[in-house]
């Protein structure tokens, strides 16, 4: 098969062997596999796979039809089409996922849509409401909302009822975030807009202390990127005079009954909203395989809304 590949911080195209699927999983002939921040990470060498994943194949999603199945697998029949988070490979034109990872795609996406999705619904999804527990009524910060996760937690978070504003430095593309659900401002000064009861950190530490100021009584501040810097002081009496919470959360890491409950939460309560039109993946741009550089290229430049999508015949 032919995959992306990285090679001291280069992106080339090579030819790997095939791979095979165990027990448990399924083999997918990829249609298409969004690009994130950790592949820009792991291009430079600052996010490795984990064990057991493609050390030099990158790709956290994809979305294909699956082509066998390994022993024991059950889930899915072959042609199926499926969605997945993979720690791993999934740039490829083939991919191996275990079957309690993959979700059915919905008749209302296509391949591009569903190569963009489960990365960041799944990311997005996870930190709202598993981990701050988000509810209806209350008042979300979403930071960085232009990308892929930002955009689909502002989505989510109207689905669900909260208020929602965002931050957006680039003016150009306020009005698309604006039209997902979105009270849209600029960073400067956004503790004026709150209190706010979650919020949703996808820069990183310069929003730290600000962010605390802005937090509501009980209120939930998760971190989920530090694109911006990883390391700020937190004022501890402050927190503490909100009964506030902190908390930082990642998904590749994580083992596979971890992951797979987050996409069981999925399938229950966001397939249906792609179905139905209530939610979607916006696409900034989208590339064959052979020209996944320029992808990445597209991704480090910035000024994009939604995601980065590479597509495999």
């Amino acid at each position: 098969m032919r995959a992306v590949t990285i090679d001291e911080g280069r992106i080339e195209i090579r030819d790997h062997p095939d791979p095979e699927p165990g027990a448990g999983e399924v083999l997918v002939r990829v249609r298409a596999a969004g690009l994130n921040g950790g592949d820009m990470m792991q291009r430079r060498g600052l996010y490795p796979a984990p064990p057991g994943a493609p050390q030099d194949i990158p790709g956290l999603e994809l979305a294909g039809e699956v082509a066998a199945l390994g022993s024991g697998a059950a889930r899915f029949a072959e042609g199926d089409r499926v969605m997945a988070v993979v720690a791993g490979g999934g740039q490829a034109e083939l991919a191996v996922v275990h079957e309690r990872l993959a979700m059915p795609v919905p008749d209302a996406l296509g391949w591009p849509d569903a190569g963009g999705f489960s990365e960041v619904f799944t990311t997005a999804h996870d930190a709202l409401f598993t981990q701050a527990g988000l509810g209806s009524g209350e008042h979300l910060l979403v930071h960085g909302a232009a990308g892929g996760v930002g955009t689909a937690a502002v989505q989510l978070g109207g689905a669900a009822g909260a208020r929602v504003t965002a931050t957006v430095r680039n003016d150009a593309l306020r009005a698309g975030v604006a039209e997902l659900g979105a009270a849209v401002i600029e960073p400067e000064g956004f503790e004026a807009h709150g209190p706010f009861d979650v919020i949703l950190e996808l820069v990183g530490a310069p929003n730290l202390a600000p962010n605390l100021g802005a937090l509501a009584t009980w209120g939930r501040i998760v971190v989920i990127g530090i694109s911006a810097g990883a390391q700020a002081e937190l004022n501890l009496g402050a927190l503490m005079g909100v009964r506030g919470t902190v908390r930082g959360s990642t998904l590749r890491p994580r083992p596979l009954e971890e992951k797979a409950m987050a996409a069981r939460a999925v399938e229950r309560h966001v397939l249906p909203l792609m179905e139905g039109g209530a939610a979607r993946v916006p696409i900034a741009d989208t590339f064959p395989l052979d020209e996944a550089e320029a992808a990445y290229d597209r991704f480090a430049e910035g000024g994009k809304l939604g995601k980065v999508v590479l597509t495999v015949d």
